[in-house]
């Protein structure tokens, strides 16, 4: 790249340290309540203004309210006998990130695909920001097309450029 770089990190550049415990217990609270599937009480951890953003298929949630109107009930109307897996964590002041896995039944109607009762995992990431001990952003990528997959449709249509691997990413419920 030529010329002038662009600026890295903004969004961490007043980033206060001393935060890191407090980031590490708010994240550990909050996904406690998500396996309790405690939906109505996310409050205690999430600001009513906060931004959960997703890739696509997941979609941009604005406040507290739509996040569990339209992102916590549909997913758990889709997911029953659900937990969550954070199998890496990083945290550095106000920031946390993780990635995991849910562990979960296809008990509803998921991206137009009928109930299996398969068991299945979904991958995700997740970066938050937390200030007052309550999550404000949320970044959030969840591997949707593994999820389709394991229930039998290929939403790349035979073109996924995984096609071409040499060996695949090894499964916990035995895809």
């Amino acid at each position: 790249m030529s010329g002038e770089r662009p600026e890295q990190g903004q969004l961490t550049a007043s980033n206060n340290l001393d935060k890191t415990d407090a980031t590490l217990a708010t994240i550990d609270a909050m996904v406690d309540g998500l396996n309790d599937h405690d939906i109505d009480n996310m409050g205690r951890f999430f600001s009513d203004s906060f931004r959960w953003m997703g890739n696509a298929g997941c979609g941009f949630k604005d406040g507290l309210k739509e996040f569990q109107e339209n992102w916590q009930r549909p997913f758990q109307a889709a997911f029953s006998d659900k937990v969550c897996i954070d199998e890496a964590r990083i945290a550095q002041g106000e920031w946390c990130a993780a990635f995991g896995r849910q562990e979960a039944v296809h008990s509803g109607t998921f991206m137009g695909i009928e109930p299996t009762g398969k068991r299945v995992e979904i991958r995700y990431m997740d970066f938050w920001k937390v200030v007052d001990e309550k999550i404000v952003d949320n970044w959030v990528m969840v591997d949707f097309p593994h999820v389709m997959r394991q229930l039998g449709t290929d939403p790349f249509s035979g073109h996924g450029w995984d096609a071409t691997d040499s060996s695949s990413m090894p499964v916990r419920n035995g895809e």
